[in-house]
């Protein structure tokens, strides 16, 4: 397996799950500062969620992200995860080390509103590493993580926030 074409592969499916999933779950006031599912369940609830939720399961995440929090979660739907090569995701979803370095990768140990990240360059994820956050006005209002697009932010959890991205965003080590 080439873990470098992998890496792309699957970044770019993270972030469309996490995209996805804000897109459902948002319907009807995303905002609601009454949020009773934590991240967890709002990604189980949205629908557009079952390769990462059961990627969260696999990598023993599941605990920690219904903890306490904050978190903001960069969240690839399903339809991200479908352009991994099945082989290749599966093997992912094996190595239990990997698979929680780079789905760590996608959660920052805090909430982070759209608003706030278009005033910060970059964030400390939970796995160590950073993300470099560009916020764009005058691109239709768009929001990169990396190089994922954040499709639909702000995505209201009971213990975070959620923002699908436009692919799995991959460590940079």
């Amino acid at each position: 397996m080439n873990f470098k074409n992998f890496g792309t592969l699957f970044s770019t499916a993270a972030v469309f799950m996490l995209l996805s999933s804000f897109a459902v779950t948002s319907a009807g006031g995303h905002k609601s500062a009454e949020a009773k599912m934590d991240i967890v369940d709002t990604a189980v609830a949205s629908g557009n969620f079952t390769t990462l939720v059961e990627a969260v399961k696999a990598a023993d995440l599941v605990e920690v992200l219904k903890g306490e929090g904050p978190f903001t979660v960069f969240a690839p739907t399903d339809e991200a995860f479908s352009k991994i090569p099945a082989k290749d995701l599966q093997a992912l979803i094996a190595d239990k080390e990997a698979l929680r370095k780079v789905l760590t990768y996608h959660v920052i140990p805090s909430k982070m509103l759209s608003g706030q990240a278009r005033s910060v360059m970059s964030a400390k994820t939970v796995n160590g590493e950073t993300v470099d956050i560009k916020g764009s006005y005058s691109y239709g209002n768009s929001i990169k993580i990396n190089d994922a697009k954040i499709i639909k932010a702000d995505i209201i959890a009971a213990n975070g926030v959620i923002h699908v991205v436009d692919r799995v965003i991959m460590p940079k080590s």
